[in-house]
């Protein structure tokens, strides 16, 4: 069992955890991921590394509530436990030789991004971090991306908050403006990374995607984060949880991707609702 150390809401959907599991925080690296089970009879879902903090001992987790195991996870409060907390898992993201970045993150993907973006300001890299959500309310840690970019730019898809726009906006106009980046790196929802992959093509600069498929054991054996890669002209096979999380950008089949993460969508809401029906005749 694992003890919940701290909870806090980031806006109406999103919430941060910190868990003690002195063990994983001691091997964890920016980009992997642990997989948990809130409860004995609970399914297994993977949640990325959003921080650690190795003399307390504990992980930080940032969630979206979107099914029933974090409607369930959502539900628990300081100081209770969930049964399960493996990690880390998957390969770190690569640091080496990149000494100007630029990381872009999308909504609640932004978790994802924040502890990358703070390993590269601590490796004293030149950090470029454009961060974007639907809206001002669904805004999450600018000022913690503000404390490691050199340059923070906010993207509001309706204008309530910052600049209004997509990602790619920003992306595009410093990218044809003359400005380089060793590497993008891009963490959000697929479409998003998808059109960031297509922005940087015509200039060239590597790029860096974070893929989070649908995955059950965490150790390559049930394939469910397969993912196509297009190398050389050839189609590969590569999952997510032992070779990813992150992959070059250029090589992803991003319309499969998308079409795998659509197949348990019904069945994901229906277990969704029964959750919240459950929360509320308890």
């Amino acid at each position: 069992m694992y003890r919940i150390a701290t909870r806090k809401t980031l806006n109406p959907t999103v919430t941060q955890m910190e868990i003690e599991a002195p063990l994983v925080a001691r091997k964890a690296r920016p980009g992997q991921f642990i997989i948990l089970r809130v409860d004995e009879e609970g399914e297994r879902i993977p949640l990325t590394v959003a921080g650690v903090d190795q003399a307390a001992g504990t992980v930080k987790i940032i969630f979206q509530i979107v099914g029933a195991t974090t409607e369930k996870l959502n539900h628990k409060q300081q100081g209770e436990f969930i049964q399960d907390f493996v990690g880390p898992l998957g390969q770190a993201t690569r640091t080496e030789g990149i000494r100007k970045v630029c990381i872009v993150g999308g909504g609640v993907g932004c978790a994802i991004a924040m502890p990358v973006a703070q390993e590269f300001h601590r490796l004293g890299a030149e950090v470029t971090s454009i961060i974007g959500f639907r809206n001002r309310d669904l805004l999450i840690l600018e000022d913690e991306f503000r404390a490691c970019s050199d340059r923070l730019i906010v993207m509001t898809d309706d204008g309530s908050y910052a600049r209004q726009g997509n990602v790619t906006v920003p992306l595009k106009e410093m990218l044809e403006a003359g400005e380089t980046f060793d590497e993008i790196i891009t963490i959000g929802p697929l479409i998003m990374m998808k059109f960031v992959v297509a922005a940087a093509k015509p200039f060239g600069v590597p790029v860096t995607v974070s893929m989070n498929p649908i995955m059950i054991d965490g150790t390559g054996m049930c394939g469910g984060c397969r993912l196509t890669l297009n190398q050389d002209g050839r189609k590969v096979t590569r999952f997510a949880c032992v070779d990813g999380p992150d992959f070059n950008g250029y090589e992803i089949d991003f319309d499969e991707a998308m079409s795998r993460s659509r197949m348990y969508a019904d069945f994901e809401r229906h277990a969704y609702e029964e959750a919240c029906n459950l929360f509320r005749n308890a």
